[in-house]
């Protein structure tokens, strides 16, 4: 990486699946406890984790720092902005609900805080002038990444844009095998290795379509096709299986969009949410 990232503990989370056995476990010590990397020397931190000091070097290198110092220099930074990340706090068997309630709210706010500190205004507004003059707008996603899809073609077809959502393969590259150039396919995949996602994205990159992905992974294979990447925040968990812990930053990065591409488009938007409207209420009131 040419910088170190503005969000530490957000990046590491994101490039965790694209790491080495030995640089995950370094990896996820730093998730769970970023106060334990703040409070140790190299040589401390590497008696904890139990790998080498070379090791933890190459680790905080493949992260986006220069080493270790400046990663915990980073971490330190972070986490006086928000101390709460110091304490340790998954999810456990025999959590009260009251605690449940806690944890899962503060892991959200997490998510949807390190997803919006990864988003690139510029990037954004690229991607909302290519949709807003697209002919069609295709979206693939499987499973909780599939109710996101459904949920940003349903936002697009309220302000008069083309769009069409695809969880089932075969369907997915019958629409992307008739796209064309101008036109805009949306890959969401948590992981960014979802081949049912894939490989319909990357039909529909040879027909000249522009690709968007939206992943947790900006080493995936997902971010190396897509023409834009959105990285999403979300962290896995016992009970929050990384599908279900990004869907609600994948789905603030769909609104980001939406509201983006309504503001450009606000006369033709305006009408359309207005018809809409118009014609539900009409179907409420039979």
């Amino acid at each position: 990486m040419s910088a170190e990232p503005a969000n530490p503990v957000a990046a590491v989370r994101a490039v965790l699946p694209s790491l080495t056995p030995a640089a995950q476990s370094i990896a996820r010590i730093i998730l769970d406890d970023p106060g334990l990397v703040v409070r140790s020397t190299i040589t401390e931190f590497s008696a904890v984790s139990g790998t080498s000091e070379a090791t933890i070097v190459r680790t905080a290198r493949a992260l986006g720092f220069a080493g270790y110092s400046q990663m915990r220099f980073a971490l330190a930074a972070a986490v006086a902005k928000e101390p709460e990340r110091l304490v340790p706090g998954d999810l456990a068997p025999d959590d009260p609900l009251t605690d449940v309630i806690a944890k899962v709210a503060r892991a959200e706010s997490e998510a949807l805080a390190d997803t919006a500190a990864q988003l690139d205004p510029d990037q954004l507004g690229e991607i909302v002038q290519a949709i807003s003059t697209a002919r069609r707008v295709d979206v693939y996603g499987v499973a909780a990444s599939g109710l996101v899809a459904a949920d940003m073609s349903q936002k697009l077809l309220r302000i008069g844009l083309s769009s069409h959502p695809f969880s089932d393969a075969h369907l997915a590259l019958t629409s992307a095998a008739l796209l064309r150039k101008g036109d805009v396919a949306v890959a969401i995949s948590c992981s960014g290795e979802t081949p049912d996602v894939l490989v319909p994205a990357r039909t529909a990159a040879e027909t000249g379509a522009l690709i968007v992905g939206i992943t947790n992974n900006p080493r995936s294979s997902l971010a190396e096709m897509a023409h834009h990447t959105l990285v999403s925040a979300g962290r896995e968990t016992a009970f929050r299986p990384g599908a279900l812990a990004s869907r609600i930053s994948q789905l603030l990065i769909v609104d980001c969009i939406f509201v983006g591409l309504a503001q450009r488009t606000y006369d033709r938007a305006d009408a359309a949410i207005r018809a809409t409207r118009e014609a539900t209420d009409r179907y409420r009131a039979r």
